[in-house]
C-alpha cells in the first residue's frame, strides 16, 4: 500500500537500527511527518513538540542520539528496559503512546511559529477525545504554554483536563535542555508514573 505523501520509507530493524542518516537524508527530512504510536484507552499518551530531522529521517520518535526520552521512560519505571527508538511499536503493550503537538519535522523546535503550536493544541485535543487516554503528558513546558495559552504553567500535573484526560507537563528530554540531567529527568518521569499508576 503506498505511503502518504511527505513520509519517507519506514525503516525496519533489517535496515540497521543504529545506521546514522546522512546529511542529505536529514536535510530532505524537513517538513516530513511520522506516524503516531497510538491506540485507544492508553494509560499515558506522551506528546512531543514536533519531530526532529533525525526522527523524520528514520520514522522513529525521539530518535536523535542524545535525546533522553527513552532512558527517562525506563528510569521512570514505565518500561522494564531501555527501548531503542526502533522498538517504539512495543509501547502500546505497556499502555503508552507517542504523538506530537505539531506534525511537521524541523531541525529545532524553536523554528515553529506560535500559530503552529496553537493549531497543534487544537488537533491534539481532538485526538485525545478520539483515543481517550487516561493521561496526556506534554513533553516541553514552553510549547504547552504557547499552544494552550497557559503562560504561567509549570511542570507537573495541570489543573485543567485535556479532552477528558488528566494532564501533566514534563521537561523536554532533548539533549539541548541543559536544565535537566538524565537523573532529574528520570525522576520527573517517575513522578508521573507514580501519579498514573502505569508501570510495566
Amino acid at each position: 500500500m503506498p505511503r502518504a505523501a511527505g513520509r519517507g520509507p519506514r525503516p525496519t530493524r533489517e535496515t540497521g537500527r543504529d545506521r546514522r542518516p546522512t546529511r542529505e537524508e536529514l536535510a530532505a527530512a524537513a517538513d516530513r511527518t511520522i506516524p503516531d504510536v497510538i491506540a485507544s484507552g492508553l494509560a499515558v499518551l506522551f506528546v512531543g513538540i514536533n519531530p526532529g530531522l533525525w526522527s523524520a529521517a528514520t520514522g522513529w520518535h525521539f530518535a536523535r542520539p542524545g535525546n533522553r526520552f527513552w532512558p527517562a521512560l525506563h528510569r521512570g519505571g514505565f518500561t522494564p528496559r531501555q527501548l531503542h527508538p526502533s522498538e517504539q511499536d512495543e509501547l502500546p503493550g505497556y499502555g503508552l503512546g507517542i504523538t506530537n503537538m505539531v506534525a511537521r519535522a524541523s531541525a529545532r523546535a524553536d523554528e515553529l511559529a506560535p500559530a503552529e503550536l496553537v493549531e497543534g493544541a487544537r488537533t491534539l485535543t481532538a485526538k485525545v477525545r478520539r483515543y481517550r487516554p487516561a493521561w496526556v503528558a506534554v513533553v516541553g513546558v514552553t510549547a504547552y504554554r504557547i499552544g494552550f495559552a497557559r503562560p504561567k504553567a509549570t511542570f507537573g500535573p495541570q489543573p485543567e483536563p485535556l479532552g477528558g484526560a488528566r494532564l501533566w507537563v514534563l521537561p523536554n528530554p532533548s539533549g539541548l535542555n541543559a536544565h535537566f540531567t538524565p537523573e532529574t529527568l528520570g525522576a520527573a518521569f517517575a513522578e508521573l508514573r507514580a501519579a498514573t499508576g502505569a508501570a510495566h
